[in-house]
């Protein structure tokens, strides 16, 4: 018979850090509809807000939609590497700011950061040990339909972004989860997110994150 354990003898003490969670995959997939989704049901986590140079748009809101910053202030924090991950895209600069990272984790918030599967992949090489989440289509053809019911591009780039999401979509190996957004299911796939937020404060190795 085993002598059962006094309080001093803890195993675990039930702290559950903070997690870094990647949302990414292809265009279309429904990333920004997923994480409104998390913001109305006002789910606990914190949302990082890419920085970038280019104009703001009429509809648009600092600190929301992007954090608007100079060209300037952008190429400061690429020269004291303060970015996680950045791109030049036709002109204007896009970017992960650390610092924004740092903060929430600091502050015992789950944090997420939305992002092209690029940008994942720059990422996954900084911290490998944030939990990467695949936002995928059922079906490669549904996506398609959905950048070309956008009607926001040229016949070129409408190709040009097509042929991006096929060779996006065969870097699922990439990831540790895949959620499946079906059409009208987004509440589905917010679920999942949930789900595997509650199995990664289950584990018994802790992600640690070095900034």
């Amino acid at each position: 018979m085993t002598k059962s354990s006094s309080n001093n003898d803890v195993l675990w003490n039930g702290e559950k850090k903070p997690l870094l969670l990647v949302l990414s995959g292809p265009s279309g997939a429904g990333k920004d509809a997923v994480l409104n989704r998390l913001k109305k049901a006002r789910f606990p986590i914190a949302h990082i807000t890419t920085m970038t140079t280019r104009t703001k748009r009429p509809r648009e809101k600092d600190g929301i939609d992007y954090n608007f910053v100079t060209k300037e202030q952008f190429q400061k924090l690429i020269d004291d590497n303060e970015l996680l991950e950045w791109a030049n895209v036709y002109g204007n600069f896009y970017g992960v700011p650390k610092q924004a990272v740092r903060e929430a984790l600091a502050a015992g918030k789950d944090t997420i950061i939305k992002i092209d599967v690029q940008g994942a992949a720059t990422i996954k090489n900084i911290l490998p040990q944030a939990i990467f989440i695949f936002l995928a289509p059922l079906k490669l053809q549904e996506l398609i339909d959905r950048l070309k019911m956008r009607n926001t591009e040229s016949e070129q780039n409408l190709k040009l972004r097509i042929e991006t999401v096929k060779e996006e979509m065969t870097r699922i190996d990439m990831f540790d989860y895949v959620a499946v957004n079906e059409h009208g299911q987004i509440d589905r796939v917010v679920d999942e997110i949930k789900a595997i937020i509650t199995a990664e404060k289950m584990r018994v190795i802790r992600r640690e994150y070095n900034l």
